[in-house]
């Protein structure tokens, strides 16, 4: 019986990700039919019959050689009617000099200064409240966003008053490195791939934090964004579709932004990442007894296999080495850590699931192609990373009972 449990929870480990990658893919090109071939040109953004009021926000805290880039990008967005609100967190460099002087040179930008650090939840909300705007487009303070961004995400925002939230598309800036290069095919490849499959199927685990519009009322009604919790965009994508608001995915919508391009920086934002959506996870984990919430089950239940699967790979890798100290191991069916005909069939998966991700996304980042050939490495690197970041994040959020207050810190910004 123990051979059988051991072999069964081997293959699990193996085929899990092949199942999860044909899952996305499906979803993707579903919805890529759907939705996304009509679009004759994702540079010309469809006219619409209002333009209400869009407020760009832009938090900032220790952005000193970003700040001037990103608010000028800003101000040049393509659309009539907008202002761009910068809120200072309380920086320790020259930050809030820069954004002053920008404020004083440039007509449409409103500084705000907080007194001490709060934030980034706190700082989004607090300019929510100071604007007069309905629809609020929130970026890092490190992120260019694209010129027609505000009128994509509008067009989807006006085909519903029930779509409180809108994600937007985030495209690597930094490829200077292998690191670098790999990511560009995991922000498609996953991110990308998992937002569109999951808008297919349901629902969105997440926002992308860097690029998101929300409609404010419906901020309003779910009490704005939560500094309770390391990652506030997950928290907030949560809030509003267990009030029944939908959230959906712009992909025209793009932005550019930074990555770690070192593995402590990586595993720094990824270890954030996993305890964010650990604490999710937990903190609405009573969707299961609430009928109305019964649409966010999907997704709750592929996290929970997610968790499953990090630590059923931990404990495999762990008995296979250990099968070479101890005897009694070796009645476990671990012979090796590289499957035959299924590791294969996982690493020709992942590579189309990749080039499929690319084909999509290469209307919205030209260069794309040239970073296929270096994710051949995606597969062991990002599923390891994957795996690593689940098991020692979710303790960590179990452990502080969900709640684990959002600071700043300065993240590697990658080999600029």
């Amino acid at each position: 019986m123990l051979e059988h449990f051991s072999t069964f929870i081997y293959g699990f480990c193996f085929l899990y990700p092949l199942f999860m990658s044909w899952l996305w893919v499906t979803g993707s090109i579903f919805y890529w039919f759907r939705y996304e071939k009509k679009y004759s040109n994702p540079d010309h953004p469809p006219e619409l019959s209002s333009y209400p009021r869009v407020a760009l926000i832009a938090p900032f805290f220790n952005e000193a050689d970003n700040a001037e880039e990103t608010i000028l990008n800003l101000l040049n967005q393509n659309y009539p009617n907008f202002e761009v609100i910068a809120v200072n967190d309380c920086s320790q460099d020259d930050t809030g000099e820069i954004l002053d002087r920008l404020a004083h040179e440039k007509e449409g930008l409103r500084v705000i200064h907080n007194l001490c650090n709060e934030g980034k939840a706190v700082s989004l909300t607090t300019a929510a409240l100071l604007t007069d705007a309905e629809f609020l487009l929130c970026i890092d303070g490190d992120s260019l966003l694209d010129h027609n961004a505000a009128r994509w995400m509008i067009s989807q925002c006006m085909k519903s008053s029930r779509v409180g939230a809108v994600t937007g598309n985030p495209r690597i800036r930094t490829r200077s490195s292998l690191l670098g290069k790999i990511q560009v095919g995991e922000f498609s490849s996953i991110i990308g791939l998992i937002k569109r499959a999951q808008r297919t199927y349901g629902r969105l685990f997440t926002v992308s934090g860097v690029v998101a519009m929300f409609r404010k009322s419906a901020l309003e009604d779910v009490g704005f964004w939560s500094n309770e919790t390391l990652t506030e965009d997950i928290d907030i994508s949560w809030k509003l579709q267990i009030r029944h608001w939908e959230v959906r995915f712009e992909p025209a919508a793009t932005c550019w932004i930074l990555m770690p391009e070192t593995i402590g920086g990586l595993w720094s934002q990824r270890l954030r990442w996993a305890t964010g959506g650990a604490q999710a996870i937990l903190k609405f984990s009573s969707i299961w007894v609430h009928w109305k919430s019964r649409r966010m089950g999907p997704i709750f239940f592929e996290y929970a296999l997610s968790v499953l699967w990090s630590y059923s790979m931990l404990a495999t890798i762990i008995v296979y080495f250990l099968h070479f100290f101890i005897p009694s191991f070796s009645s476990f069916s671990v012979h090796g850590l590289i499957p035959e005909w299924s590791g294969l069939l996982i690493a020709v998966t992942s590579m189309v699931q990749i080039g499929i991700a690319m084909w999509i996304d290469a209307r919205y980042d030209k260069q794309i192609w040239r970073n296929y050939a270096f994710t051949i490495w995606y597969p062991i690197a990002f599923w390891v990373l994957s795996m690593l970041t689940t098991v020692v994040a979710f303790p960590t959020a179990l452990y502080r009972g969900g709640k684990a207050r959002g600071r700043w810190v300065s993240p590697d910004r990658g080999l600029q």
